[in-house]
């Protein structure tokens, strides 16, 4: 899901540009140089900063040598003890765009603001949904390896997009999820556990439906793959396709009208949002 201007419309089938990871280049070396030069400028060594901010020297490099990315809370807190009078806040919204691989950027966006959000999942639980130990799981067995710091800065980034079930008013949100996503054991038998536990506890949300794909059922309407519907603010509707290193964006209505009768399909072939969450706790009683 990622991060044009709010007025601007997506190009019909626009294909985000495949980028360095992030934290290589790019805005957080920008950024990362411009805190570096205030940081000088206010006499302080790292340690110092640290010691004012609450972070390791170590970490302080990192942010300055643009490997990892600072939360916007961080950014705050170091403009103002380096008394860059909001040239470092001007990067918070570009830098948490950054904590994304750049094929979800655009998609990150439309995402955070949101009123009406619909994701079907076929080979993981989705990234909505996941606990912490999940997705360091998950990152973590990715291929080519990513480095520790990358994986912990994914980390962090997709549990921060969870905020969007805290957000009032709440978005609709709605999963579908192959059966077989739940049986996976990825991380481990205590992940896997909380996992399932963290799915019932969401799918309890009022504003929030989660259904299973059983493995048995005869008919399937998006045996082509995962995909997520996303309406915003402004009412426009658009699909986001994701698969490995095409990952596009639609926004013309046709295609998404497309989308949008497949998972209409989806929804009525899978169980019912209290059948999924029963065979959830089933699975969970077994695990």
């Amino acid at each position: 899901m990622s991060e044009e201007s709010e007025t601007e419309e997506p190009e019909t089938g626009t294909e985000p540009k495949e980028g360095a990871e992030s934290g290589s280049g790019g805005v957080p070396h920008i950024f990362g140089r411009q805190m570096k030069r205030f940081r000088v400028r206010a006499g302080m060594d790292r340690a110092q900063l640290g010691s004012r901010t609450g972070y390791s020297a170590s970490t302080i490099a990192s942010y300055e040598q643009g490997r990892r990315i600072p939360s916007g809370k961080c950014i705050t807190q170091l403009d103002e003890v380096l008394g860059a009078h909001g040239v470092l806040t001007e990067f918070i919204e570009e830098m948490e765009r950054a904590q994304f691989p750049a094929f979800f950027q655009d998609a990150a966006v439309l995402e955070k603001t949101a009123v009406a959000l619909h994701v079907f999942a076929v080979q993981a639980v989705p990234g909505l949904l996941q606990t912490e130990d999940y997705a360091r799981a998950v990152f973590t067995m990715r291929r080519p390896v990513l480095g520790q710091e990358t994986i912990e800065q994914r980390v962090t980034a997709r549990l921060a997009r969870q905020a969007i079930f805290e957000r009032r008013p709440a978005p609709t949100i709605s999963f579908v999820m192959e059966e077989s996503v739940l049986h996976k054991g990825l991380g481990g038998r205590a992940v896997k556990r909380g996992q399932l536990e963290q799915i019932l506890l969401i799918g309890q949300r009022r504003n929030v439906d989660i259904q299973v794909m059983p493995d048995d059922r005869e008919e399937h309407a998006a045996l082509s793959g995962r995909f997520t519907l996303i309406e915003t603010t402004e009412g426009r509707r658009i699909a986001y396709v994701e698969a490995y290193k095409s990952s596009r964006l639609f926004t013309d209505r046709s295609t998404v009208r497309e989308v949008e009768e497949r998972y209409g399909l989806l929804r009525a072939q899978a169980l019912s949002p209290r059948e999924s969450l029963a065979l959830i706790e089933k699975l969970l009683g077994e695990t």
